[in-house]
């Protein structure tokens, strides 16, 4: 008789971390299927698989992603055949289909139920591609090398029965045809752990230590790149830093491999050109690379303000934990900060491209804190309301009992 979840995730757990740590706590038998590289999440056995080689050379270049994501999917098949094998059977399978494993599991699982993940639908125009002709120029064949991503994810959520997408901006993403089957339910952020509290001495790598009460504007940008706004937030610095003498900027991320939007020219690191021939101390602006999550967060209790900027792409995590950390969000006014941020409520949303609006709303962040007070206060009570892991967490599980999955408590 069918029961239990089966996760798929070529990164296992990914954006499931929560919900098989609870699955599991209580009690309801749990699986996993993921790539070779996925990370794991005890005591959710992962059934790993390997590529047996990689695309064929010379083929069709608009094919390239299509023929990855069906060499991922068979590879999925055949270790859900396995476990099939042992007499696993699952009640409902949860899957991230971006990679393709989810292809073909209903023929192993006829029974099952499936949900698929919706993190980015793909899109030619209108959304990342196409917003920056600075670093990124409109051109035909890149918008083709877009929507190529999305077909044998299309096969996924076609046999899928419902579909669960993060924000309203990653719903509205897809197309009319699975956006009906559509739910919004943010994973969520910890908000009882993640919240205000006073700011502490703050200790940099080089022995220094800035003081609570020092203006300070933070920037999370882990793949440090244009997709974050890197380049506008770099130009903006000189005149901030020229007008509040006093300020510092903490800079947390690392230079990628595969960026989100796309690699450097010239074999650069991003930040090599985003900071190109822009004057700013590097006494006072601070990259401290990836971080420990505890020092993210005391960063962000620090600073006078947080600058979050986008492209019409998926919504970080980081921006959830700067608002439930109450921090005065400067964001960009883009589609995904609109499913957070309300200019002049719970922040401030400024024009993408506009590095001199930045410089201004850092400025006056800095020499006048006590003035976003109201900001910040609203910023938090929109985190709770929306971005609470445990809503999150009793969002999904609901939608999993009513697939008929038993899950106590």
């Amino acid at each position: 008789m069918p029961s239990g979840v089966l996760f798929v995730h070529n990164n296992f757990p990914g954006q499931f971390r929560d919900l098989a740590e609870t699955l599991a706590a209580r009690g309801v038998r749990t699986l996993a299927i993921g790539q070779d590289h996925a990370r794991g999440l005890p005591p959710t056995r992962i059934a790993r698989y390997s590529l047996p080689r990689g695309t064929t050379p010379g083929i069709f270049p608009l094919a390239v992603r299509a023929e990855a994501d069906l060499l991922r999917g068979r590879m999925a098949y055949d270790a859900a055949k396995a476990l099939r094998a042992e007499g696993w059977d699952p009640q409902v399978i949860v899957g991230h289909p971006g990679w393709g494993e989810m292809t073909f599991l209903s023929e192993v699982f006829p029974a099952a139920r499936q949900i698929g993940f919706a993190e980015f639908w793909y899109h030619g125009r209108g959304y990342d591609v196409g917003f920056d002709t600075e670093w990124f120029p409109v051109e035909e064949e890149q918008a083709l090398r877009v929507r190529a991503k999305n077909p044998v994810m299309a096969l996924s959520y076609a046999g899928c029965d419902a579909i669960v997408a993060p924000t309203p901006f990653q719903a509205n993403a897809l197309p009319p045809v699975f956006r009906e089957r559509a739910r919004v339910i943010h994973e969520g952020v910890d908000v009882e752990q993640i919240r205000p509290g006073p700011a502490e001495p703050f200790a940099l790598d080089d022995g220094r230590v800035i003081a609570p009460g020092t203006p300070v504007i933070t920037h999370v940008n882990n793949h440090m790149e244009p997709l974050r706004g890197l380049h506008i937030l770099a130009r903006a610095l000189p005149r901030l830093l020229a007008e509040v003498p006093d300020a510092q900027v903490i800079i947390i991320g690392e230079t990628a491999d595969r960026p989100y939007g796309g690699s450097p020219p010239d074999g650069r690191t991003w930040k090599e050109v985003c900071f190109d021939g822009v004057p700013y101390d590097p006494a006072r602006v601070h990259f401290l690379g990836r971080v420990p999550h505890a020092r993210m967060l005391a960063a962000l209790r620090l600073g006078a303000a947080h600058v979050y900027y986008t492209y019409p792409f998926v919504l970080s995590w980081s921006l959830a934990e700067a608002m439930a950390s109450g921090c005065y969000v400067i964001g960009s006014d883009t589609a995904p900060l609109h499913d957070a941020v309300e200019d002049g409520v719970n922040g401030t949303l400024l024009p993408f491209f506009d590095v001199a609006a930045l410089s201004e709303a850092m400025i006056a962040a800095c020499r006048q804190p006590q003035a976003f007070a109201g900001l910040r206060a609203a910023a938090r009570a929109t985190a709770v309301e929306k971005f609470d892991r445990t809503k999150g967490r009793e969002a999904w599980l609901a939608l999993l009992r009513a697939f008929g999955v038993e899950i106590p408590g």
